[in-house]
């Protein structure tokens, strides 16, 4: 009972602890730099990204973040029109200033034309690269 108890109030700590900031404190002159990517072409993982990059801005403000969302290989699903309900999503993290990237050697592949992706997605030559060049620029790769 009492190892239960010491487990149970270990939790309680944990749960309620607050995130410190490191330094310096995110603010819109010390933007965090995040990129995500989107590989999946399965619906759920698709919102699980989105969902996350959601969270991120919650908590640090839209106006404390520089986000990048990549899609590429089966990912780019993503980024075009037709599905309806994650097109309404990237939408909506567009009206938060996330820049959302597609990989050009993708669309090639799969015969994609760039009128098929949202409006305002950004076209890169290989979505991977993109990866590459932001982590090496110091953002913080998220995978979720």
């Amino acid at each position: 009972m009492i190892k239960f108890l010491l487990v149970l109030l270990t939790f309680a700590l944990l749960a309620s602890a607050e995130t410190e900031f490191a330094e310096p404190k995110p603010a819109i002159d010390n933007q965090r730099q995040i990129v995500f990517s989107i590989k999946s072409a399965n619906d759920e993982d698709i919102h699980h990204v989105l969902s996350s990059a959601n969270n991120v801005l919650k908590f640090y403000g839209p106006e404390n973040v520089q986000m990048r969302i990549v899609a590429y290989y089966h990912g780019i699903k993503a980024l075009l029109k037709a599905n309806k309900e994650i097109a309404l999503r990237v939408r909506a993290l567009k009206l938060l200033d996330v820049e959302f990237v597609a990989c050009g050697n993708t669309m090639k592949t799969k015969n994609i034309k760039e009128e098929e992706l949202i409006e305002d997605t950004q076209i890169v030559t290989a979505g991977i690269v993109e990866m590459i060049e932001r982590v090496k620029e110091g953002w913080v790769n998220i995978v979720p």
